[in-house]
């Protein structure tokens, strides 16, 4: 399991996002979730950090990728990346049981 979420992680993954055509989005929010994950089970083995995704956090995962600049919030185009981001989490959470399904 990644490390937990912050304000902050889930607006490097926006920003990761608004850096990609909607087309590639999808796919590219799911491979940062798994980076993040894969980087805190090394992190556990190993007591080191991932060599690419880095820390085990969303936001070191999406620090991988070229990050647009952050906008303000009421931008339409960042609103739907950052939404995409928390279906992620909760999708993300439902698969390790740890929030219900909706």
């Amino acid at each position: 399991m990644m490390h937990p979420v912050l304000p902050g992680d889930v607006s490097a993954v926006a920003r990761a996002l608004l850096a990609v055509r909607d087309a590639d989005r999808q796919r590219l929010c799911r491979r940062i979730f798994g980076g993040a994950s894969e980087a805190a089970a090394y992190a556990g083995l190993t007591g080191r950090l991932h060599p690419r995704w880095g820390d085990g956090s969303l936001s070191a995962a999406a620090r991988r990728f070229d990050l647009a600049a952050e906008p303000f919030l009421d931008d339409p185009i960042y609103l739907n990346c950052s939404r995409l981001v928390l279906r992620e989490l909760a999708r993300h959470l439902r698969i390790a049981g740890v929030a219900p399904a909706r």
